[in-house]
This record gives structure tokens, C-alpha cells and sequence, in this order.
């Protein structure tokens, strides 16, 4: 057993999410959101804290490591208990954050995804992108759906991913999953070589650059069923944050290409609870009918809010709509609401007087 398996051991027992290991600093873990230092730990330090480290990583992978400061793999404890690990450096050191990636991959009725969210898994070809920020349980709701979709139709559905978190079994589809980097380069180069590899679904596990972007859209005007990862918080922003990564003068080609190959946005948000000790997700869900599709050519995306507070019947959700009903159903404080609103008028009137005055700084209209 590795010497870092007792923090591990502690996470899973006292339901934590995350691991943080720095050198100068006692071992600490993230439990329903706020992190907390592990009772009765000394301060991590020296040769000993690199050791430790070493232990559970790739000797090669680890040299990496200690040459270019940053890590990214997987590690499984146990056969319950599989970890995200992300070495780094800092100030002081060393450093590593851990974090535990659930082995059974929970139904979207379970992780209380709605229902009208299945639809996106009976769609054959085109883009569909799931956001929201990190730690906010992309991941865990891109899993259920691509479960969905491997218990209920016959498909070849690749993943590309930074590392592998979910393993997946083939049931009726046949799933292919290949880690960046060590069974491909990188993201545009899996997403590149999917378009050879008789595809009829590709996860990416991230879209950060513009050769990725450009490569999801093109896989998606040819045919294939791309799902991808953006760290935006809704609707508008995805789409604004996909057509300024292209420069000025390709920006208009990328408005038509993403018109004509979106098909719907889940932007997904976790907030603490205060019912009961944990979080919940809310969602924002845009489904590009041709309204859509026609705002996105014209760049007027400040249009979007109406579409989706509009397009309730087709199953579409605004984000502050989600927010508003766990607040009215007592999941969740008016603080918490306020917080993860967009338009942050609409919960401050719930405010205690006390907090009323909180900072204007993250303020906006609903059309944000």
C-alpha cells in the first residue's frame, strides 16, 4: 500500500471530493465544497513529500514532472476508489491536488439531470457542449449520457481525454477511450485521427485551443455526434467564447459553420446545499432550434435569453430558472443564489439585511 493511500482512505470515509497536498502546508481535503486540513497531520515537507509522490506515479511521467512542473494522470487505490491527479509546483515546492472520480457511473436521472436532457443522446450527428466551471461535474454528467447512449443504441463512440476518468464497458454500443498524451498527442490529434476510425460519436474531453474547436466543427459538419467541454457558465458565453477564439476575420465563417452544426448547449452549476449537507446541480439547456441558429449567424447572441426563457415547451431552461426553483423548493439559501445568479437583482430582495450589501462586482443583466 503507498503511503499517500491513509489521505485517500480519509477523503473517501469522510465523503470529501478532493485532495490537496503542498509542501509547507498539512495535507487537506475539499468536503461539500469548503476545504478543510486533515485532525492531527504534520506539514508536508522535503525529500519525504517528493517520495511520497513518486510512489504512485509513472517513473518516466514523473521526471516529466520534475523537468516542466505540471502532471496529469490517473491513479487507482482500489477497485472503488480511482483519483484525477494533477502534480504542479509552487512557491514552496511541491504540490498535487487529487480528485476522486466515482467508479459506478451514476443515471442522469440519479445525478437529477432533466429528463429533456436524453434528447441530445438520440442525435446523430453535429455539436453538443456541455460547460460550466471546474469542479462544477461535467465529467460525471457526460458520463451518464454517454452511458445512456451505450445502453440504448449500437454506436462507436470514442473518447479523448486528460486523463481517463470514467472507465466505461461496452454494452450496445462498442466505446473506445484514449488518453491524452500517451495513446494520443493531444486533443485535436484524437479528434483528428476519430475522423479515420469509423466513429459515429467523439467526446472531447476539452476544447481550449482554436485547432481543437476548428476540428470539433469540422468532425461535426461531416457526420459525426461530437460532444465537447467549455468552461463557461451558459449559453451566450459558449457560444461567444467558441467564436473568439477564431481571429476577426474568420469569425463570420465560424458563426455560420457553429449555426449550422450546433445542436444544443448543457451548461451545468453546482450549488451547496442547505437542506442537507452536499451540493445540487442546476442547468441551463439551449437546443438549437432555427431562432438559434439564426442569432448565432447574425452575432447577436444578447438574444439567446429570450429564445431560452421562451422555449420552455421544447424543453429549453434558463439558468436563473433553475436557481429560482431549488431556491423555492428550500434546497439551496437566497446567499447561494444570489452568488450563482446571472441576473443578481432578481435574488437580492431574498437577501438577509445583513448580506444585502454584498458586492455589486459580479452583477448583470439577465441577458448576460
Amino acid at each position: 500500500m503507498a503511503r499517500i493511500d491513509a489521505y485517500f482512505q480519509y477523503l473517501v470515509a469522510n465523503r470529501g471530493s478532493d485532495l490537496h497536498l503542498s509542501e509547507g502546508q498539512p495535507p487537506k481535503v475539499r468536503v461539500h465544497g469548503s476545504v478543510v486540513p486533515i485532525p492531527d497531520q504534520p506539514v508536508l515537507s522535503g525529500q519525504d513529500f517528493k517520495d511520497m509522490l513518486a510512489e504512485i506515479c509513472d517513473p518516466k511521467a514523473f521526471q516529466k514532472y520534475l523537468e516542466s512542473g505540471d502532471l496529469d494522470f490517473a491513479y487507482a487505490m482500489d477497485e472503488d476508489s480511482r483519483f484525477r491527479c494533477n502534480y504542479l509546483k509552487q512557491n514552496n515546492g511541491y504540490a498535487a491536488v487529487f480528485r476522486l472520480i466515482p467508479t459506478e457511473i451514476m443515471s442522469l436521472e440519479s445525478l437529477g439531470v432533466p429528463e429533456v436532457v436524453k434528447q441530445f443522446g438520440h442525435i446523430r450527428s453535429g455539436l453538443i457542449l456541455v460547460t460550466g466551471p471546474t469542479g462544477s461535474g461535467k465529467s460525471t454528467t457526460l458520463a451518464a449520457l454517454l452511458d445512456y447512449i451505450n445502453s440504448n443504441f449500437n454506436r462507436h463512440i470514442i473518447t479523448i481525454e486528460e486523463p481517463i476518468e470514467f472507465v466505461h464497458r461496452n454494452k450496445k454500443s462498442i466505446i473506445t477511450q484514449r488518453e491524452v498524451p500517451i495513446q494520443t498527442p493531444s486533443f485535436s490529434d484524437g479528434l483528428r485521427a476519430a475522423l479515420r476510425e469509423d466513429a459515429d460519436i467523439v467526446l472531447v474531453g476539452e476544447m481550449r485551443d482554436l485547432e481543437t474547436i476548428s476540428l470539433a466543427l469540422t468532425a461535426a459538419e461531416t457526420g459525426l455526434l461530437v460532444f465537447g467541454t467549455l468552461h463557461t457558465n451558459n449559453a451566450r458565453k459558449t457560444i461567444d467564447r467558441i467564436i473568439d477564439v477564431f481571429p476577426a476575420d474568420q469569425q463570420s465563417q465560424v458563426r455560420t459553420m457553429l449555426a449550422a452544426s450546433l445542436r444544443g448547449v448543457l451548461a451545468q452549476l453546482l450549488c451547496k446545499r442547505c437542506d442537507k449537507p452536499g451540493r445540487t446541480a442546476v442547468h441551463e439547456i439551449m437546443f438549437a432550434t432555427p431562432a438559434v441558429s439564426a442569432i448565432i449567424r447574425e452575432g447577436a447572441t444578447q438574444k439567446l435569453y429570450d429564445v431560452i426563457t421562451g422555449g420552455k415547451a421544447e424543453g429549453m431552461q434558463f439558468m436563473d430558472e433553475a436557481i429560482w426553483n431549488k431556491l423555492q423548493s428550500g434546497m439551496i439559501s437566497p446567499e447561494e443564489a444570489y452568488m450563482k445568479a446571472i441576473d443578481k437583482n432578481r435574488f437580492k430582495k431574498f437577501l438577509p439585511e445583513v448580506s444585502a450589501g454584498l458586492g455589486h462586482a459580479s452583477g448583470g443583466s439577465p441577458n448576460e
